[in-house]
């Protein structure tokens, strides 16, 4: 039994958590890097940037423990979903890679729901038709930047494109094929009338299998760089959200996981898939586990709505000056409500032609209104799922915050007042990698399975409990929001 190293690479940055065979943290890292947005509803990311930070953690991490390098055994990866990488035969990345919040395939889900039933596509998937998933960037490389695409050996999400360079070998988990539109979430198989339709050989994705299974060692060139030996294992891995949960010690209770970073899923799990028929609002994915489900919304712009408008507007990367100015606003924000619609919507609608929207300014309104607004619109979204997660029958007996949201006293208390439940923050931002470092754990023998594992964690937080009185109040705010978008939501499809 070793140590074990897991990577979590995000939107903004990637953090690496090194542990104990017990299960302690031994050393945690973070290499920051943002986002290209070349066009309008376009977000890229330079693969090597993936890369770079791989090697300064990893780096990092022993220089900071003093772990002699022959001790680390396994390493574990995970990433934000729905991104892809395409590689030639050496996995090197043919071109930056397509992010999640990414909507440049929107033309190509419009002409796929020409051909295709939207809901035969969910009864299958689980999911929505919708440019943000992975079959539908492959389709548009595949028709707008085809020499790319014939150069292609792979394309690949970002945790796979990251084993590929450190192992050679081309995986991806259930859980992530699970967000492609084009694997079977009852079976867990390709579907061949998918991939038909889309026209991807899913060979392409890479081969299907558990998180937890080892992909392969590491290559020479990738020990060097890292600074490890070659006999270490690297695992399949699996998506951020997926680690999140483990990390959080969610798989042992029932519990609503809200995931507050770049992007915001709300997650229930269930031991048997549920689908949203009626409304659409919630998808179904895998999650780490093949026995598990996870009914989510896969995520509205969340922190990349505050850091654009703390960057933008604020002019100010420090989060604090934001929160300050929040707390100094009453509450529904002197009527200025905010869409969190940064790249299209996924709450209370999807709708990939919404966008972000400020209402209700007066001339008598502050950037104090203005920064509340933020935060409160971003609640209000995840009300709109929490409800509807309990309307369809999924009941929880806690809600569980994780991610860099986690870290604001302000949120947290906000979104206990808005869902009228009490919440605990995990204010930690290395879950995801601590998820990571869980499965790898278990791949290296120190565990019997993930779930002994998350369970032996001490998952510690600050709970967070409803103002009744607050919760009255922003009822009324929370009627104000969706009577803004329902107004809007004709205008958004008109003219964008």
């Amino acid at each position: 039994m070793g140590y074990v190293i897991g990577l979590d690479i995000g939107s903004q940055s990637a953090k690496g958590a090194l542990t104990d065979p017990d299960g302690k943290t031994v050393a945690k890292a973070q290499v920051p890097y943002s986002p290209y947005y070349p066009q309008q509803t376009w977000a890229e990311q330079d693969t090597r940037q993936y890369i770079e930070a791989v090697i300064t953690i990893t780096k990092r991490l022993l220089t900071e423990s003093h772990i002699n390098p022959s001790m680390i055994g396994t390493i574990g990866i995970d990433a934000i979903n729905d991104g892809l990488v395409p590689v030639d035969n050496c996995g090197r990345a043919l071109r930056n890679g397509i992010l999640w919040m990414d909507r440049r395939a929107n033309d190509e889900i419009k002409e796929f729901n020409s051909r295709f039933d939207p809901n035969e596509l969910y009864r299958i998937t689980g999911l929505n038709p919708d440019a943000s998933h992975t079959a539908a960037k492959a389709l548009w490389i595949k028709k707008k930047e085809r020499r790319i695409f014939e150069q292609a050996k792979y394309l690949l999400n970002i945790a796979s494109f990251i084993v590929f360079w450190l192992t050679g070998e081309p995986v991806l988990d259930y859980a992530q094929a699970s967000s492609s539109m084009l694997l079977d979430i009852r079976s867990g198989t390709w579907n061949s009338s998918l991939c038909d339709a889309f026209g991807i050989d899913p060979s392409l994705l890479g081969n299907l299998c558990d998180s937890i299974s080892v992909a392969g060692t590491l290559t020479k060139e990738a020990a060097e760089a890292l600074g490890l030996q070659s006999q270490t294992k690297v695992i399949v891995g699996t998506g951020d959200e997926q680690a999140a949960c483990i990390g959080a010690g969610l798989l042992c209770e029932e519990a609503l996981c809200d995931i507050t970073g770049t992007a915001e899923p709300v997650i229930c799990f269930s031991d048997r898939p549920v689908f949203d028929t009626e409304k659409r609002l919630v998808e179904v994915h895998f999650s780490s586990f093949n026995d598990l489900w996870q009914i989510e919304n896969p995520g509205f712009v969340s922190g990349g709505s505050t850091k654009w408008f703390a960057e933008n507007l604020l002019l100010s990367s420090d989060y604090s000056l934001m929160n300050e100015l929040a707390g100094k606003a009453p509450i529904g924000s002197n009527g200025v409500c905010f869409l969190p619609c940064m790249s299209g919507a996924m709450s209370p609608t999807w709708n990939e032609s919404a966008r972000g929207t400020f209402t209700g300014l007066t001339l008598s309104n502050s950037r104090e209104d203005l920064s509340r607004s933020i935060f409160e619109g971003i609640c209000f979204a995840v009300r709109d799922n929490a409800d509807h997660l309990s309307e369809m029958g999924l009941e929880y007996s806690s809600v569980r915050i994780v991610g860099g949201g986690a870290c604001s006293p302000l949120w947290c208390q906000m979104k206990a007042d808005v869902l009228n439940r009490p919440v605990v923050s995990l204010p930690s931002a290395y879950c995801s990698a601590a998820g990571t470092a869980i499965l790898a754990s278990v791949a290296e023998g120190n565990f019997k399975n993930a779930r002994e594992a998350s369970g032996q964690i001490s998952v510690s937080g600050e709970k967070y409990e409803p103002d009744h009185e607050h919760a009255k109040q922003y009822d009324s705010a929370y009627q104000r929001y969706l009577d803004c978008y329902y107004s809007l939501e004709p205008f958004f499809v008109d003219h964008y």
